[in-house]
């Protein structure tokens, strides 16, 4: 593309000249104000801000509870300490996914479990998990892929009759909902991250919303060193200063300025979803008539939050694979991505034992798929450019018809 692209947001530049990236923030004059006005206060961090932003989460997701953290790994971690995994415990979750989701479970000394996906959805398929349960299973982790939620009512039902626990991984799934209700407000736990390229950031941060008391006090202070400062919990009290460290926790605190930026870009969530949908609709009506690709998949009584648009390669229609067209597009200046390369390919994984042909739909999915840009700060012109940049590299590679 030679046509200088500008991004639709203050203060913000491209990676490098006429490059589009695949996802960025969105910050205007109100994010930079609330930020500023904290940190004119007396907290910057471990202040009244955080509570707030966590009350406000919970509010917007119907949960009863929600705990800052961060970022979305120690969210994850501390969701899978106070589930109770532990050694010789083996946790379902999907490939299809960052390696996050399942290196959770590994630092609680769990083994990951890997259940294959949908080939529509790319989530993870609740019969898969079933056939996968042992007597060592403690909890699944179902990822709400690209925005999307996962089959969360059959996974429950799973979790019901072998008394697991479920932890949904919905950190690109805010502001989704599932047969009309609020994604945050349905698993056991449910974690969300604000991740600059997620629907609203704090920079980097995460939150566990939950509905059990017990999860909620066990989360506030595993995030905190596993320190105990209410007197009424204490072992022994030596005065108004006492406290008492009585699990090993971590240090995985967010900032009252994260939180700040978090409270006013949760103001905007609504419209940026809304940009979204917008987009991917728009980018659907470019692309749902070309033979060589497949747009996202569209599920009823499932509302995506659409964190990533995703377009699935037609191989066979086409004299190059998924390689070459990605090269081809990046010369084209369109910031692509892949999300993501199944999680047990990954060399660490690998010397744990994990081998390739564990899920073959994931690694076909794996092997056909390309994400583009899709982001509210994105122009018009922005989605012209990567509409043309498809067209113009499918058509090249296209057998001839």
């Amino acid at each position: 593309m030679s046509t200088k692209r500008k991004l639709a947001i203050h203060g913000g530049k491209p990676v490098r000249e006429n490059y589009l990236q695949y996802g960025r923030q969105w910050l205007d004059e109100k994010d930079i104000q609330a930020v500023a006005d904290v940190m004119r206060g007396d907290y910057l961090t471990t202040g009244p801000t955080i509570a707030t932003f966590e009350r406000e989460t919970a509010k917007y997701v119907g949960a009863r509870h929600a705990v800052a953290f961060a970022n979305g790994t120690a969210a994850l971690h501390g969701a899978c300490f106070a589930a109770g995994i532990g050694e010789k415990d083996e946790v379902i979750t999907s490939p299809l996914t960052f390696a996050a989701s399942a290196n959770c479970i590994l630092y609680q000394g769990g083994t990951p479990v890997f259940a294959d996906i949908n080939v529509q959805t790319y989530n993870i398929e609740p019969h898969a998990v079933d056939a996968l349960i042992t007597e060592k299973t403690k909890a699944i982790i179902p990822v709400d892929f690209s925005g999307l939620p996962a089959d969360i009512d059959a996974i429950k039902k799973i979790a019901q009759k072998y008394n697991l626990i479920v932890i949904e991984d919905a950190a690109h799934a805010l502001g989704a909902t599932y047969k009309g209700k609020k994604v945050g407000s349905l698993a056991d736990m449910t974690m969300f991250s604000f991740h600059p390229v997620k629907h609203i950031t704090t920079g980097e941060g995460g939150v566990i919303t939950t509905n059990n008391e017990g999860y909620y006090h066990t989360l506030l202070q595993f995030r905190n060193h596993g320190i105990i400062k209410d007197a009424n919990k204490l072992i022994n009290n030596h005065g108004l200063w006492y406290y008492e460290m009585q699990s090993l926790g971590y240090n995985y605190r967010i900032t009252d300025i994260q939180a700040a930026l978090g409270i006013s870009q949760l103001i905007k969530l609504s419209h940026f979803i809304k940009i979204r949908q917008d987009y991917a609709e728009y980018y659907n009506s470019a692309f749902r008539d070309i033979e060589e690709i497949t747009c996202p998949a569209e599920t009823l009584n499932l509302f995506s939050s659409r964190h990533l648009y995703i377009i699935r390669l037609n191989l066979e229609k086409l004299t190059a694979g998924r390689k070459e067209i990605f090269h081809a597009l990046v010369k084209e200046n369109i910031g692509v991505n892949v999300h993501y390369i199944p999680v047990y390919y990954h060399p660490y994984y690998q010397k744990l034992g994990y081998s390739k042909g564990l899920c073959p739909n994931a690694e076909k999915v794996y092997e056909e798929i390309i994400t583009l840009p899709l982001f509210p700060a994105m122009s018009r012109q922005d989605l012209d450019d990567v509409i043309c940049a498809v067209k113009k590299v499918v058509s090249h590679y296209c057998k001839k018809r």
